[in-house]
């Protein structure tokens, strides 16, 4: 069982990753890292002796002064290779590098240096080093004016504030779940090469990106539709929009009933896609669920009874808790990465129902029991 660390383990890629790897109970044993190791030549000696395998994630991407990007990133690796050089051990190590080491600015250049540092330092201690050079990544949780245009753009648009396109770029992109799945191809050995350009999985002018995440808003966020997705990006674009509404005060969405003589009409669920709609029946103070996905969209909708729905963020300890009552139909949407559970806390049966956009495979189920 191998023991992976990974710097930089709070970041956007970093937080993905090792829960991730965690999940991954059987196969790998990940080494928590906490960047005051940086600061701290011991700790850091010491974190490296427990590693296998290093994924160099740890940097800085923005900041005023673009010479002081380039030396911390630079410094960054000569911290982990002076902390190696200590322990005397030779773990794999991986690094992230990027596409824009062509590009004439610092942050390439921070990260080429980087990379050929770590190569030397690898064939002369027969080593393995692995560079990846990796195109813009996006994807839920990611970190606003700082990791990606499209985590702008998604805060913004759940946020009330309007987005603007400084300059309408082309983009190759890849979602953060795709690049994990690259690096533990690496970390297995199914890739060995000491440099390895990442390929993007999708690619699209900014422009085009903000106009798909604006029908996004009008539609989901606005209105409660979910849109039509017609592939794997736009699955993972739309997921990772729905990261960025605030769970706590969005939900639980009510419901317009449409009531005469004859009972109540409520439109349950509004799509521009398939999936599949069902429903359960729930016992007094029985509860269902303690799961999470990481790709799969949900909404459980409750239309008899009183119910209490809760959700956490996978390796977070915030519960959030929402009430709901049959009498006022009300859903919640599961976000990718939040365990959830629902439980019947009145005194009638509870009836739930539920809708999802894929068919349930055994082969491969995107299901993840945790309780909330």
């Amino acid at each position: 069982m191998k023991k992976i660390g990974i710097t930089g383990q709070q970041g956007f890629i970093g937080s993905y990753l090792y829960n991730t790897v965690s999940l991954l109970k059987e196969e790998f044993t990940p080494v928590p890292f906490d960047r005051s190791f940086f600061d701290d030549a011991a700790a850091l000696e010491a974190w490296v002796k427990e590693c296998d395998v290093i994924v160099h994630l740890a940097a800085m991407n923005r900041h005023p002064d673009a010479q002081f990007i380039h030396d911390t990133n630079v410094e960054l690796v000569t911290k982990l290779l002076e902390a190696v050089a200590a322990a005397g051990c030779k773990p794999h190590v991986i690094f992230s590098s990027s596409t824009q080491e062509v590009r004439d600015n610092l942050y390439g250049q921070s990260k080429k240096s980087g990379r050929e540092l770590l190569a030397i330092w690898a064939r002369e201690n027969g080593a393995v080093f692995t560079g990846l050079l990796i195109p813009n990544v996006y994807g839920p949780f990611g970190k606003p004016f700082y990791n990606s245009v499209v985590a702008t753009f998604c805060y913004q648009l759940t946020h009330g504030e309007t987005p603007k396109i400084d300059q309408d770029g082309y983009l190759k992109l890849i979602h953060v779940d795709e690049l994990c799945k690259e690096i533990l191809r690496v970390i297995r050995g199914e890739v060995n090469a000491a440099e390895l350009e990442v390929a993007h999985t999708s690619e699209s002018y900014v422009s085009e990106l903000l106009a798909q995440l604006q029908e996004f808003r009008a539609l989901y966020f606005e209105q409660g539709i979910f849109p039509e997705l017609p592939d794997v990006a736009s699955v993972h674009l739309f997921n990772t929009f729905r990261s960025y509404i605030d769970q706590g005060t969005h939900f639980p969405v009510k419901l317009k009933q449409h009531a005469d003589n004859r009972g109540v009409f409520v439109e349950m669920i509004k799509l521009q896609q398939g999936g599949q709609v069902s429903f359960s029946t729930t016992h007094p103070g029985i509860t269902r669920g303690n799961h999470f996905h990481t790709r799969k969209i949900e909404r459980f909708l409750v239309i008899k009874g009183k119910a209490l729905i809760q959700l956490r963020k996978y390796n977070t300890e915030e519960v959030l808790n929402f009430e709901l009552d049959g009498s006022e139909p009300a859903y919640v949407d599961m976000p990718t990465w939040y365990s959830h559970n629902i439980k019947n806390t009145g005194e009638e049966e509870l009836i739930t129902v539920f809708w999802i956009n894929e068919f349930f495979d055994p082969n491969d189920p995107d299901t993840y029991f945790e309780t909330v």
